[in-house]
């Protein structure tokens, strides 16, 4: 049992100058913590739920705009063919005999002229032109739609930002995940690394039988048979780390794959206090993004009523126009009164779709609010079986090692065979793998409860 310790204890030592020997030459430690926010930093998902706050807040910025005047101007110039106006003008219907005779005594038109008013005179107007306006108006009642539409664009808003706590607890769950997978399969390697240890010191015993001539040759290759599995563990288990490092330094942003995480997996975690299940209820993002849903469709219930209101607009404008050879410009103020009165036959159906869907909001509030809360209970359940488990499993590495020093103390008294310590071995091996998944186990398990008090 004693050698065992050493052992271990000489591999645990061997294990912590290496990562001494590693910072020296350059190597990058990173707790948890620091992975964590190289996460939220460098994730690709989070910067895309970044960018959606920004265009909500444009959006908003966008709405609040419709409080202000609108302002237009409009151009327009024309040239046609011939004049868009003409007008034929019989002078002797305004001119008497009498009057026709006087202007011929007094001699103010010579008489050529005089005659010539006998005939139609043909006149066209508006043959080419210009125009051009400029009008501001200024919304006076819309039927709430300007108010609300800045109301929704806020909840679009706060929904973004819900949504981005959201992406961060899946990215910190995931990154945190690739992290203790990691530290279980170095974990595991050293466990396999002492075995192999172990399995070494046995095989040189077992040599030294086996020339003396007190054990058969069969105990020595059963060993090596176990070694050669051990060794196969330790290929395994090599490649699967590398592999995910990789995923772990492209998921979070790491510059390089060749880091020590810093971890201590025999300081266990204290155990959490259960909260009050119904107060985190609110501090939940799903929640949150719960009452928003509500709130928006409560919001659009009211645009959808206030677009069969009359519209009110009062303005003003300037306009400039030159159609007969002369430009002429004034001033002039409106008012506007919109009625939809036709819109109302479809409107009313509209209005109660809206009030049908704000009241479905309502019932998934209240439904999934008790389903989060049943979660919580569950992530709770899951983390007093998994602190719990794990102290099964540290029971039974006591077990395992006493039992592996008694089968290797009978073997060596003759009283039990090969395959009988061996098979401990195993056990004992596997009673430290169980001790590690266990405690990655409640470790991910802690993390779920975490994130479904909303923490």
């Amino acid at each position: 049992m004693k050698r065992i310790i050493y052992i271990i204890a000489c591999l645990f030592a061997l294990s912590i100058a290496k990562g001494q020997w590693s910072i020296a030459n350059g190597q990058s430690v990173y707790t948890l913590e620091q992975i964590l926010d190289s996460a939220r930093h460098n994730n690709i998902t989070l910067r895309n739920a970044q960018r959606s706050i920004d265009a909500a807040q444009e959006q908003r910025k966008e709405a609040f705009t419709k409080y202000f005047p609108t302002i237009s101007a409009t151009g327009f110039g024309f040239t046609a063919n011939k004049g868009m106006a003409k007008m034929d003008i019989n002078m002797s219907d305004y001119i008497t005999p009498e009057m026709a005779a006087g202007i011929a005594q007094s001699g103010i038109l010579p008489v050529e002229a005089l005659a010539s008013l006998s005939q139609p005179i043909s006149m066209e107007m508006m043959k080419k032109g210009v125009m051009g306006s400029v009008v501001a108006m200024q919304p006076v009642f819309a039927g709430g739609q300007i108010i609300n539409g800045n109301k929704l664009a806020k909840v679009g808003e706060d929904v973004s930002r819900l949504q981005l706590r959201l992406s961060e607890n899946e990215v910190e769950k995931t990154a945190e995940q690739y992290y203790w997978q990691i530290v279980s399969l170095e974990e595991k390697l050293k466990t396999v690394n002492a075995v192999e240890t172990l399995l070494k010191d046995i095989n040189k015993d077992v040599t030294v039988a086996v020339k003396a001539g007190v054990v058969l040759r069969n105990d020595l290759l059963q060993v090596e048979l176990r070694q050669n599995d051990v060794e196969s563990q330790k290929l395994t288990l090599n490649n699967n780390i590398s592999i995910l490092r990789m995923v772990l330094a492209q998921y979070c942003g790491l510059q390089s794959t060749d880091f020590i995480l810093d971890y201590n997996p025999e300081i266990l975690s204290p155990m959490l206090e259960k909260q009050d299940h119904q107060q985190a209820l609110l501090n939940t993002p799903e929640y949150q993004l719960l009452g928003k849903q509500v709130e928006a469709t409560k919001l659009q219930h009211k645009m959808t009523v206030g677009s069969y209101l009359p519209t009110v607009a009062v303005g003003g404008g300037l306009v400039y126009h030159n159609m007969m050879e002369s430009g002429r410009s004034f001033g002039m103020l409106m008012a506007t009164v919109s009625i939809p009165i036709s819109d109302w036959w479809g409107g009313s159906h509209a209005i109660k779709r809206k009030k049908i869907e704000r009241q479905m909001a309502i019932d998934q509030l209240a439904d999934n609010s008790e389903l989060l809360k049943i979660n919580m209970q569950s992530a709770w359940n899951n983390v007093q079986e998994a602190y719990q488990q794990l102290d099964i499993a540290q029971r039974s590495i006591e077990q395992a090692s006493e039992n592996l020093r008694l089968n290797r103390n009978f073997y060596q008294a003759g009283t039990s065979t090969m395959s009988d310590l061996l098979e401990a071995q195993l056990l004992y091996q596997q009673a430290l793998d169980k001790r590690t998944d266990a405690y990655i186990n409640y470790q991910n398990r802690l993390l779920a409860y975490r994130q479904a008090v909303g923490e």
